[in-house]
């Protein structure tokens, strides 16, 4: 499958003696895009922005947050995903547009759940609900929404229709101001909510994306 292509035999070697990058280590799961494996690097009481260090893997600083909203769900990224050409063209077939470019990173998701979470770092197994189309500049920046898998009172939704509309425009608020400073607007907007059908087309081509960018990576561990 392709979420496992870079999960053989050497990467799983190298995981029992080395922490494994979130991005590149961890397997997206063999039932993508109906359940994904999440790196969490945010959680709903952090008053600071963490985001995984690209070259390391490990949770650092990116910036205190200047105003006092937090991130009303877990926070963090789907691995093995990557937001290039096949994620973009898709995007600009949405809004119909042109010039708009994957932001170069792997996908965003918003984990709901009951239960409080103290802390990232952390892998979840969730379920994609739907989520929102944002574009920041040029560049496509979806947002996926995932409920955790089995949870208590979100794991019956089985689509974005599902979730109060308070959930979203809550989400939709945080994304649409937390890079906000003073004096220094944004150019984000959020086009439209979209179902579990897109989001799982999103995922599937963010994999494509990932394999495209990241082969010889692939190719390197083989070789070891």
């Amino acid at each position: 499958m392709m979420s496992n292509k870079l999960m053989g035999p050497i990467g799983r070697l190298m995981g029992l003696r080395y922490k494994s990058h979130p991005w590149h280590g961890v397997d997206i799961g063999k039932d993508a895009p109906d359940v994904l494996t999440c790196f969490i690097e945010m959680v709903t009481t952090d008053t600071v922005k963490y985001e995984v260090d690209k070259e390391t893997g490990y949770l650092r600083i990116d910036r205190p947050q200047k105003y006092s909203n937090t991130v009303p769900a877990l926070y963090g990224f789907i691995p093995q995903t990557f937001s290039a050409d096949k994620v973009a063209e898709y995007c600009m077939g949405k809004i119909g547009r042109k010039g708009i470019r994957g932001d170069g990173d792997p996908i965003d998701i918003c984990v709901l759940t009951e239960k409080q979470i103290v802390h990232g770092d952390i892998l979840v197994r969730a379920k994609p609900i739907g989520g929102f189309r944002m574009i920041d500049g040029n560049q496509s920046d979806d947002k996926i929404i995932a409920v955790l898998n089995n949870d208590a009172v979100y794991g019956k939704y089985k689509d974005i229709n599902d979730c109060p509309a308070l959930v979203i425009a809550r989400l939709k608020h945080y994304f649409l101001t937390y890079k906000d400073l003073p004096g220094n607007p944004r150019d984000v907007e959020i086009t439209h909510t979209f179902g579990i059908d897109e989001a799982y087309e999103i995922v599937r081509r963010s994999m494509e994306d990932y394999l495209t960018k990241f082969d010889t990576l692939s190719t390197a561990l083989s070789n070891v």
